[in-house]
């Protein structure tokens, strides 16, 4: 007798299927495919994510534990071996899955888009930057980064509203990070964060004339005249507010217009800082709180790894590789996406792990996930007759 729905089923709700079947029918993903269709494996991929599943034999272990319940979590393949796994992971493409996470962005986001970050304003804030994940060099020579190690670099561009991630690219280690920044489409009028990095003005030139901002900070040899100087309240950390010109050897041609560099103390550590912005009409002290947010992108890679499957590999090619890296982000959307819409108050993290036990029980994810007692019936309110009065 069916008791409901499982945990894993109800979550997987969020997905928009008819959309993913479309993405499938047009990279041609289940051509030729009878009975492991990309659905199922983005399932199983899912699951490992969420159970925190090392290898393929263990996602098989798993899940041919439950037979019975495979076609609960919906998951259609009557059986599902780990050398099907690791084909499927081998050979379909992986833009699949990445096109998925980027639809479950555009949803999250949408939801997220009047969250407040501590600052007054409307326009759209966003953090870049990239993190590096280790990988052995015999296992995935395609990934080399030094003589004898090996790495992927993943190219985040955070929504600062509920930290979602609005892009990915992934690269190999050896990438300079600036690189990233040649993939990105600038909205105009939003705010860009970046580490110094990043300081690049040709490239932050193009930023400037597509009407979008940039909050970064200043090198200690950059070389500027002072065009003009405003007064600041010093009492706040500022120490200066000015409007300056570039005047080094190739960064007047590379970018050509005025610049806001900003000096800041940080009155609780006494750190200082020179901020850089092409925006001159923010309140002043707005800049070095925008930069404070970047620190968010930094939170978000440290959470990823160690919450999310993302340092151990099921596979060992390229293919393989941005696969599960797409299926953990789709994770991670699609439990952002839970939490905002039940409006569940719980964090993140205890989300997951309450998650990763219940996958397979029968009970409303609400009810699992905000702590409300299951309603009993009382026997004196039941009109089932009693066999024996003890």
């Amino acid at each position: 007798m069916n008791q409901g729905r499982t945990v894993f089923a109800q979550l997987m709700d969020y997905l928009p299927i008819r959309r993913f079947q479309a993405i499938v029918e047009r990279h041609r993903g289940d051509r030729k495919v009878t009975r492991f269709h990309c659905l199922d494996q983005f399932y199983c991929m899912a699951f490992a994510q969420l159970t925190w599943r090392e290898s393929l034999r263990d996602i098989e272990a798993c899940l041919q534990a439950q037979p019975s319940k495979l076609y609960h979590l919906g998951i259609r393949a009557r059986q599902v071996r780990r050398s099907t796994l690791a084909d499927a992971n081998e050979q379909r493409d992986w833009r699949i899955f990445a096109e998925l996470a980027q639809l479950l962005i555009q949803d999250a986001r949408a939801l997220y888009a009047d969250e407040s970050i501590g600052i007054d304003l409307d326009e759209p804030v966003y953090a870049f930057d990239s993190t590096t994940v280790e990988l052995c060099l015999a296992l995935f020579p395609w990934a080399r980064f030094r003589r004898h190690k090996g790495a992927i670099k993943l190219h985040t561009l955070l929504d600062i509203r509920g930290s979602i991630p609005s892009f990915i690219w992934l690269s190999t280690g050896k990438v300079h990070d600036v690189h990233g920044l040649d993939h990105l489409i600038f909205e105009p009028g939003s705010f860009y964060l970046f580490d110094r990095g990043y300081l690049d003005f040709q490239r932050l030139y193009r930023i400037h004339t597509s009407g979008a901002f940039f909050v970064t900070r200043a090198k200690r040899n950059m070389q500027f005249r002072v065009v003009a100087s405003r007064p600041v309240d010093k009492s706040t950390g500022l120490r200066c507010d000015q409007t300056i010109v570039l005047t080094g050897l190739h960064s007047p041609q590379d970018y050509p217009d005025r610049l806001r560099r900003i000096r800041f103390v940080d009155p609780e550590s006494g750190q200082g800082y020179v901020f850089l912005s092409n925006n001159h009409t923010l309140p002043v002290l707005h800049i070095p709180h925008l930069y404070k947010l970047r620190w968010r992108v930094e939170l978000f890679f440290k959470w990823i790894k160690q919450h999310l499957r993302i340092k151990a590999f099921y596979g060992t090619s390229a293919n393989a590789v941005l696969v599960q890296v797409w299926t953990a982000i789709s994770v991670f959307v699609i439990v952002a996406l839970l939490r905002k819409r039940l409006r569940i108050e719980m964090d993140m993290y205890r989300i997951l792990q309450i998650l990763s036990l219940h996958v397979f029980e029968k009970v409303p994810i609400h009810q699992l996930l905000t702590e409300t007692k299951p309603q009993t019936v009382e026997d004196a309110n039941c009109n089932q007759l009693t066999l024996f009065n003890l």
